[in-house]
């Protein structure tokens, strides 16, 4: 009996061992997935830019505007001014400044290129603006760097540049015409890496 007890206990605590085991294997896992995803949230794109003018295509993922897309998932419409065109870029730039979260890593006569990261995750979109003198537009582009479905963070950042574009209309020449149809799309943040998916 006592015999049959202690083996009783023996396998008992090497089950313990096994889960134990299992466990810590299943949360290295995790973190060094977490690891490389953050790794690469905050590494920057070498394929954004002016481009003659243009900008990056958007992905097929959702979480991307631009105001050069031609499909309704992703465009946004760019900001329209009169007056100066270095005056109406500075203006947009003084309003992306006084944003949450920003960083302009690039800046110049006709191109702007910010960072906007989340507070806790670090999570990085990129937010691009693109100055055409003969048409008097400010192109513009946001995207997350990583992830599939944004909450629709992007398309709400740039209508409220727009929003805040259109207000200084009243103290100045320029105008925007952003679209009346200002619904954003709310979609699950899925964000994928191997086989981990994860949800908020």
């Amino acid at each position: 009996m006592i015999d049959s007890g202690m083996r009783r206990v023996k396998f008992g605590g090497w089950k313990f061992v096994q889960v134990l085991l299992a466990l810590v294997l299943t949360g290295s896992i995790v973190a060094v997935a977490g690891v490389a995803f953050m790794s690469r949230a905050s590494t920057r794109r070498t394929d954004l830019g002016n481009r003659d003018g243009t900008l990056a295509v958007c992905p097929d993922s959702p979480n991307c505007v631009s105001s050069f897309a031609t499909e309704s998932m992703h465009f946004i419409p760019p900001i329209t001014f009169d007056g100066q065109p270095k005056a109406a870029l500075q203006t947009v730039v003084d309003i992306v400044s006084g944003m949450d979260g920003v960083r302009i890593v690039a800046k110049d006569d006709d191109y702007v290129h910010c960072e906007f990261s989340t507070p806790i995750f670090g999570f990085v979109d990129d937010l691009e603006l693109v100055l055409d003198c003969d048409e008097s537009v400010i192109h513009v582009r946001s995207a997350s760097r990583v992830g599939h479905s944004d909450f629709g963070v992007n398309r709400k950042r740039v209508y409220e540049i727009l929003r805040k574009f259109d207000g200084a209309d009243s103290a100045s020449t320029h105008t925007t015409m952003a679209s009346k149809d200002h619904t954003a799309r709310v979609v699950t943040c899925q964000f994928h890496f191997g086989g981990i998916q994860a949800g908020f």
